[in-house]
């Protein structure tokens, strides 16, 4: 399982246009294939800050959702909307 998460910064008149983009998007990504699981949070201390954080089966899935014309569509609206550069990680859990 791949768990992706992704940081991003917006322009404070722009989160809620980001807030409606995801609205908007998110069942098409969390229907995608290979897609398990996507969700947004906000930083509590700084409401410009949002993360996405995605289960995917495996890297193929994922690397075909990132060549998909639903990324390249709902990443263009979204970078527009950025006031820094987006962080992303590829994480693993570590279990106890």
């Amino acid at each position: 399982m791949i768990k992706r998460l992704v940081k991003m910064s917006f322009q404070p008149d722009k989160i809620e246009d980001f807030k409606i983009l995801f609205a908007q998007n998110r069942n098409y990504i969390q229907n995608f294939d290979g897609c398990k699981h996507v969700e947004l949070l906000q930083d509590t201390n700084n409401p410009c800050i949002f993360f996405t954080y995605s289960l995917w089966e495996n890297e193929a899935f994922l690397d075909t959702y990132r060549q998909s014309e639903l990324f390249a569509r709902v990443w263009a609206a979204t970078k527009i909307l950025f006031n820094d550069k987006p962080q992303v990680w590829t994480v693993n859990l570590i279990q106890f």
